[in-house]
């Protein structure tokens, strides 16, 4: 699989190619690389992109109207949005390829990478398209990207295919965004990153002496792991930069963590909260967010059941309208979170995109997802159903990525460019 960039790659290899890394001056008055000469004197906000997955699914019969366009009925789910209606879209229709995995739930692991057969004998997983951005655009934020959850496992994945962990705790996740560090912790924390590079130099130079003595597969795997490990340097660079430098002061009180692991929706807002300080004082530009299920009862008034037994609802209409209930608390959530957002005059340069790896919770189908794309300054206010022919999922994500600067025409299994405006 090849995940190409115009110029972007080209121009890293070149300021790698020698084995170090340079960084150029921030020109023209501190303006983003990806902001276009109009919107630096217009003073336009940079873009973000967010990712928020229910891994339980959503029942779409409740979510997608039975009317495409602009004039079509709100759904149950969408009810709750009414009031934004002109903020975001429906669409229906995506999906990946070839989602069957070692079980029903596998396609977790690839909702944002596309990568095919998640789970099973050989599979090795992609870069997610969060990372993908972060790696462009990231050196420009304290933070190239923030990855939470309300569990530990995340949704973003390394170049190297490597998952990489989310944090679950919302007040461990503040005290990194907004809680500066005694001197002595913060002369600590640079003596730790230096002394990382350091071990990072001898490794790679022992590396380099073994490559010739490689076969050609061996050959490719440790240039995989050179690559890896130039990444891993940049991030040493620019945190022993930012260490030195304080962090955004806010009004706001730190988080409590819930200690109910059955109190989903209190976990997503406090979750949904954190966001929006992040993106208000720029402390990064790339935000995923993994809001897990259960196997047990959510504590929602309303709810007698597991949850994951009732996302297998097998058609049970008294099954369906429980779930109804839980999963229209996830939208008001949602709807409350794009409201604060929009506040905060955040949601027109913020492309978010809420849904889930499961079309069909009930028969573990990966077709057809569930999705609403708001905010990022796209024409909204439609339900957009994709054409048949067009359904890969992986589409919109270059163009996410486009929108966010990054010179990308391909991204995992993408065919083409999905054009919100235009579809």
């Amino acid at each position: 699989m090849n995940i190409a960039t115009k110029r972007h790659l080209d121009r890293r290899a070149l300021l790698r190619g020698a084995g170090a890394t340079l960084s150029l001056p921030f020109l023209e008055a501190m303006v983003p690389a990806f902001a276009t000469r109009a919107q630096a004197a217009v003073g336009q906000p940079p873009p973000r992109f967010l990712a928020m997955c229910a891994t339980l699914g959503f029942h779409t019969p409740f979510l997608f109207p039975q009317e495409t366009g602009v004039d079509y009925t709100l759904t149950p789910y969408l009810e709750p949005l009414k009031d934004l209606k002109d903020d975001f879209s429906v669409i229906s229709g995506l999906q990946h390829e070839e989602q069957n995995g070692a079980n029903g739930h596998t396609s977790e692991m690839t909702w944002l990478t596309s990568a095919k057969h998640p789970g099973l004998a050989g599979f090795k997983n992609t870069i997610s398209i969060d990372q993908f951005i972060a790696e462009s655009i990231g050196t420009q934020t304290r933070f190239p990207s923030l990855i939470l959850g309300t569990g530990s496992e995340s949704m973003s994945w390394s170049a190297s295919g490597v998952p990489l962990p989310a944090e679950p705790s919302p007040s461990k996740a503040f005290q990194q965004l907004f809680v500066d560090g005694t001197p002595a912790e913060t002369a600590a924390q640079v003596r730790g990153l230096k002394r990382g590079r350091s071990i990072l130099d001898t490794v790679t130079g022992q590396a380099k002496k073994l490559h010739g003595e490689l076969g050609k597969r061996d050959q490719e795997k440790l240039d995989e792991y050179f690559s890896a490990v130039r990444d891993l340097e940049g991030r040493f660079v620019q945190n022993e930069e930012w260490a030195q430098k304080p962090k955004p002061k806010i009004d706001s009180k730190p988080p409590t963590d819930i200690q109910s692991r059955t109190d989903a929706i209190g976990k997503m807002k406090l979750m949904q909260d954190l966001i929006v300080l992040a993106l208000q004082t720029d402390s990064t530009r790339t935000v995923t967010l993994r809001l897990s299920g259960m196997n047990a009862v959510p504590e929602i008034e309303g709810v007698k059941n597991d949850w994951h037994n009732l996302s297998h609802h097998g058609q049970d209409p008294a099954k369906i309208e429980e779930l109804k209930v839980i999963e229209k608390a996830e939208f008001t959530a949602f709807a409350d979170f794009l409201t604060k957002l929009k506040t905060a005059s955040l949601l027109e340069s913020t492309a978010v995109i809420f849904g889930s790896n499961l079309g069909n919770a009930s028969a573990h189908s990966t077709a057809n997802l569930p999705l609403i794309l708001a905010g990022g300054g796209f024409k909204h206010g439609r339900h957009i159903a994709i054409d048949k022919q067009k359904h890969v999922f992986s589409n919109l994500f270059v163009s996410l990525a486009q929108r966010m600067g990054v010179e990308a025409d391909k991204f995992g299994f993408s065919t083409g460019v999905l054009d919100i405006n235009q579809a």
